[in-house]
C-alpha cells in the first residue's frame, strides 16, 4: 500500500479545505437580528404600569443605597424652593405713581402721601362710585387699570382699605356704611388683580372710624375725602 500524502497547499491552494469561519459571523447576525425583531415586538405591547414596576424594581435592585441630598434650608423662604419678587423703593415707587395719577383724568385728583412706613394713594370714592353703591363706573375701570398696570410690576404687599362718612348708605342695597366699604374695597382689589397684580390684596372696610382722624377742612371737602378707598404699598414683599 503506497503511504498517504498530504497535498502541497502551495503548490495546489485549490485543494486547501474550504473555511467555516464564515458561518460564526452568519450565526452572530442571525442572532442579532432575531434580538432585534424580537425587541421591537416587545416594545409594540408595553405596558406602562408594568414597565413603571419593572424600572423600578431593576433601580432598586441596582442601585439599593441610593440617597438623595437634601440641601438644609437656612432662611424661612429658601431660593431654591420659592421664588419671590423683590419689594420696590417706595421713594422710587412713589415717583413713578405721581407721574402715572397727574396723567389720568380720575387718578389725577387721588392724594399721594408718603409716609414713614408705607406709601398711600386715596382715591376720591366720589369718582369711582355711585352714592350708596360699590360697582365701578366705566371711567373708573379705565383708571384702576392703569393704576394696576405700575402695581403689577412690583412685589410689594399691597392693601386696599375703604371708608365712608357718617352718612347711613341709601339706595344701594347696603344696610351699614361697614358692609359699603368692604364691598368697595374688595372691588377695587378685584380690579387690581384683573390689572395683572399676582400678590395677595389685604382689603379692609373701615366705614367711618376714621373720620376723626381727618383734617380740619370745609365740610363739604371733608366728607368727600372721608367716602375715599386708599390703596396702601407697604415695604415688604407681598404673600
Amino acid at each position: 500500500m503506497m503511504p498517504l500524502i498530504e497535498p502541497d497547499y502551495d503548490v495546489f491552494p485549490e485543494s486547501r479545505p474550504a473555511s467555516k469561519a464564515w458561518m460564526v459571523i452568519f450565526t452572530d447576525l442571525v442572532s442579532l437580528m432575531l434580538t432585534f425583531f424580537v425587541l421591537l415586538f416587545s416594545m409594540s405591547s408595553v405596558q406602562i404600569d408594568q414597565w413603571d414596576e419593572m424600572t423600578d424594581a431593576l433601580s432598586q435592585t441596582l442601585n439599593p443605597s441610593s440617597e438623595k441630598t437634601v440641601t438644609a434650608v437656612t432662611a424661612e423662604y429658601n431660593i431654591a424652593t420659592m421664588f419671590r419678587r423683590r419689594a420696590v423703593n417706595l421713594d422710587y415707587l412713589g415717583a413713578v405713581l405721581e407721574d402715572t395719577v397727574t396723567k389720568d383724568p380720575v387718578l389725577s385728583r387721588s392724594r399721594l402721601m408718603r409716609l414713614e412706613d408705607r406709601l398711600v394713594v386715596a382715591l376720591p370714592g366720589d369718582l369711582l362710585f355711585a352714592p350708596g353703591r360699590a360697582e365701578l363706573s366705566e371711567r373708573a375701570r379705565q383708571a384702576l387699570f392703569v393704576l394696576g398696570g405700575v402695581l403689577r410690576n412690583v412685589g410689594n404687599q399691597i392693601g386696599v382699605n375703604g371708608h365712608t362718612d357718617p352718612t347711613p348708605p341709601a339706595g344701594g342695597g347696603y344696610q351699614s356704611n361697614w358692609e359699603l366699604s368692604m364691598g368697595r374695597a374688595a372691588v377695587v382689589a378685584n380690579s387690581l388683580r384683573n390689572s395683572g397684580y399676582s400678590e395677595d390684596i389685604i382689603a379692609y372696610g373701615y366705614a367711618d372710624s376714621r373720620f376723626g382722624d381727618l383734617p380740619d377742612l370745609p365740610n363739604e371737602e371733608r366728607m368727600s375725602l372721608a367716602r375715599r378707598v386708599d390703596i396702601i404699598v407697604f415695604p415688604t414683599v407681598g404673600g
